[in-house]
């Protein structure tokens, strides 16, 4: 079967692949967006579970304090805002790759807040220099969104 004959989802797919064959950066960067579309989604919908662990225990007992809710729930929140994370990364990984670089940093910050995680924090600096790297990637592979001028909109093509 031949490409033309793939339905146009198939023959795209094997596109991606072929181009990522033969260009390692587009290769690193269809690695990453997958990476922080689905880790995030996954970490934040186990925010619900605590099937990997117990999510609460990383949250410094400032923000406890600080917080009018209980750290179960903001531990919710913080599942809803990855799961939109990983959601945006999806759809536009060349705006959304710093938005998951930021709340990487508001982790490593909670972590470093108080001891005991310092090795995690460390891990989660390598993902944020990973998110960042892959909002440099997409800068190239991944088309901006073009504003809508009046001059557009209001003139049909000549």
């Amino acid at each position: 079967m031949t490409a033309s004959a793939l339905p146009a989802s198939a023959a795209h797919s094997s596109s991606e692949v072929r181009r990522a064959r033969s260009d390692p950066a587009y290769a690193a960067f269809l690695v990453l967006r997958i990476g922080f579309t689905v880790l995030p989604i996954v970490f934040g919908l186990d925010k619900f579970t605590n099937v990997l662990t117990k999510w609460e225990v990383y949250l410094a007992p400032w923000i406890v304090d600080m917080s009018p809710i209980s750290a179960h729930q903001v531990m919710l929140v913080v599942g809803v805002i990855e799961i939109v994370a990983g959601i945006a990364v999806a759809i536009k990984p060349r705006y959304a790759a710093y938005i998951v670089a930021a709340w990487l940093a508001g982790i490593i910050i909670n972590l470093l807040s108080y001891p005991g995680f310092y090795d995690i924090a460390l891990r989660d600096f390598g993902l944020l220099l990973a998110a960042l790297t892959l909002g440099r990637l997409a800068f190239v592979y991944d088309p901006a969104w073009r504003r809508r001028t009046r001059r557009d909109t209001d003139y049909p093509a000549a």
